[in-house]
C-alpha cells in the first residue's frame, strides 16, 4: 500500500511538471507581436446623454425635476406621494385664458348646462418661462372661474401694497382664493398632495409623467410682474 501511495504521488508531480513545461514551451513558440493602431475609418457613436444638474430638492421642497424623477421611480415613488410634500418652482402656465365666457361671472350664478369649462389649473417649472421641459399641474386652489371672478373682482380693488383683510374663501373646496391670484412669472413654494392624479371638486384630472399637486398651501416666494387675467374683459 505504501509502495502505491508513493507511485500515485511521483505520477502527480510528473503530470504537473509536464504541464508546466507545455504551457512555458507554448508561450516561447509565439511571442507577442504588437499591432500598429488601426488608421481606418473611426466609428460614429452617439454623443452622451445629458445629465441633469438640477437638484432633487431645494432646503425642504422638493425641485420639480426632483419630485417628477421620484416619482417615477419605482424605489421613491412613495417619499413623494404617501404624505404631503412642498415643491418649489415658477409659473410658466395658467388656463385663464381656456375659461368659456360662460364661466365668467359672480360665484352665485350657475353655470349653463352646456358650459365645458376645465379645471382652474397652474403649471410650474424649475426655470422662469421654460415651458418645453417638466411642468407639474397644480389643482385645488378655486373650484371654478367664477369663484376666481368674484376674486379678481375683490383684489382690483385693493390699493397696491395692501391685502385683503379677509381673502375671498371657497366654501366647496374649503380653501382660501390665494392673494394674489397665481400668474406666469411668479415664484411659488407649493405644499399639498401629489399623485399621478387629483380631484377638484369631482372631477379628476391626471399626468401619468409628471404627476399632478394638490394645492393645501401656497407661499409667494417672488410676485409676478403681471396680474391674473381671464381672456375676456371683466
Amino acid at each position: 500500500m505504501k509502495k502505491l501511495a508513493q507511485r500515485l504521488a511521483f505520477f502527480l508531480v510528473s503530470a504537473s511538471a509536464v504541464a508546466a513545461g507545455v504551457g512555458c514551451s507554448s508561450g516561447a513558440d509565439e511571442p507577442y507581436k504588437p499591432q500598429p493602431a488601426w488608421s481606418g475609418k473611426k466609428a460614429s457613436l452617439p454623443a452622451p446623454p445629458t445629465i441633469p444638474s438640477t437638484p432633487l430638492k431645494s432646503g425642504d421642497a422638493y425641485t420639480v425635476y426632483g419630485a417628477t424623477h421620484q416619482l417615477r421611480s419605482e424605489l421613491h415613488n412613495v417619499d413623494v406621494t404617501k404624505d404631503a410634500i412642498a415643491i418649489t418652482g415658477y409659473i410658466v402656465k395658467t388656463n385663464y385664458a381656456d375659461a368659456p365666457a360662460c364661466s365668467i361671472h359672480p360665484a352665485g350664478k350657475k353655470d349653463p348646462d352646456n358650459c365645458d369649462a376645465p379645471i382652474p389649473s397652474f403649471w410650474i417649472a424649475d426655470s422662469k418661462g421654460d415651458t418645453s421641459g417638466p411642468m407639474i399641474r397644480v389643482i385645488g386652489w378655486a373650484r371654478n372661474f367664477a369663484i376666481i371672478y368674484d376674486a379678481m373682482k375683490a383684489y382690483d380693488k385693493l390699493k397696491p401694497g395692501d391685502s385683503p383683510k379677509e381673502p375671498i374663501n371657497d366654501d366647496i373646496l374649503n380653501v382660501p382664493i390665494p392673494f394674489p391670484l397665481p400668474a406666469v412669472g411668479a415664484k411659488v413654494k407649493i405644499t399639498g398632495k401629489y399623485a399621478v392624479s387629483g380631484r377638484n371638486s369631482g372631477d379628476l384630472v391626471s399626468d401619468p409623467i409628471n404627476g399632478v399637486m394638490s394645492q393645501q398651501k401656497i407661499e409667494f416666494v417672488e410676485p409676478s410682474p403681471d396680474k391674473a387675467q381671464f381672456a375676456q374683459k371683466i
